[in-house]
């Protein structure tokens, strides 16, 4: 296939150190433009041209697909942009800060007749992929615990910035959410919800019960606890337990232990680069082929389960 021109909304970590990477290393994909506030941070990245505007990349007719790697609160307006302007897009997540949010964006890219995909890396990193088919086959009601710490966000950092889409639930918790809702299905109600509010006013640590028809959850992010990620299932003959980093596992090997009618195997995954996976699968959907992408449904689904998360803690 002819390589998709990608270009690229911000040059801040993750597209510098994971998408730009494998988008060059790749051989369905090239970094065609990079736009950031500063131009060097966008020069950094080496694309074939670095600006400044973001609505050039949008507007560029050698551009195919752009990559919104940008603070929350500008996810909704330039995915939207990027949208009427024919382009597809592939956004970090959270794809937006609630679900209305979402659905707007859905809406844009189904009017467009463009692939629109949330950047939710791990989705596509075998041993998730491999739970995701296990628990496929479970009728039965389950059981899920999901969490995902770490200690400590820098001062300015727009994780700290209510108006920027900070807070923990977002950053941290839509991770443990999205597991929880692939044990328990799109929908769920809140039985409880906890949050720690910090003194600039966003959650450094949620909590929450879940319940769906097919069974119950909980689900915990947070700011302030220390580095820990994990995903446990129990199903009737089944058991299935995902170790740190369950979610973030990078570049290096993974296990997972699945339990089958009291019998524990471990599988094990060698390493890999979930980003490499997922460009590359977005860049083949891109270009008219049939790749797995995340569908904009499960990402709907997990905003709205945020949403009830928010207002549960609120009341």
């Amino acid at each position: 296939m002819t390589p998709v021109r990608w270009g690229f909304l911000g040059a801040g970590f993750v597209a510098s150190r994971g998408v730009a990477p494998v988008v060059h290393d790749s051989t369905v994909a090239v970094l065609q433009c990079v736009a950031a506030r500063d131009l060097s941070r966008a020069e950094a990245l080496e694309p074939a041209r670095a600006v400044t505007e973001y609505e050039s990349v949008c507007e560029a007719d050698d551009v195919d697909a752009v990559y919104v790697s940008l603070p929350n609160d500008a996810h909704l307006p330039w995915v939207v942009r990027a949208l009427e302007a024919g382009k597809h897009v592939l956004c970090e997540k959270p794809l937006a800060l609630d679900a209305d949010q979402v659905r707007a964006m859905r809406d844009a890219a189904d009017a467009a007749g463009v692939v629109l995909v949330e950047a939710a890396w791990n989705r596509w990193h075998p041993r998730t992929r491999r739970v995701a088919d296990l628990l496929s086959d479970v009728a039965a009601p389950s059981v899920s615990r999901s969490w995902f710490t770490f200690p400590g966000v820098p001062d300015g950092n727009y994780r700290l910035d209510p108006s920027r889409g900070g807070g923990a639930l977002l950053d941290v918790g839509c991770y443990a959410i999205g597991a929880a809702l692939l044990a328990l299905g799109p929908d769920v109600a809140v039985e409880a919800a906890q949050a720690s509010t910090g003194p600039t006013g966003v959650d450094l640590t949620i909590s929450s019960a879940l319940r769906s028809p097919v069974g119950t959850a909980e689900i915990r992010g947070s700011f302030q606890e220390p580095e820990s990620q994990g995903w446990h299932v129990e199903a009737p003959g089944l058991v299935l337990d995902v170790p740190h980093p369950a979610f973030t596992s990078w570049r290096e090997p993974s296990s997972l232990v699945v339990t089958r009618d009291g019998a524990e195997l471990t599988e094990t995954f060698g390493s890999c680069d979930a980003y490499r996976l997922m460009v590359d699968a977005v860049s083949d959907r891109v270009a008219g082929g049939d790749a797995w992408v995340l569908p904009v449904s499960e990402s709907l689904a997990v905003a709205r389960a945020v949403d009830l998360v928010r207002e549960a803690a609120a009341r």
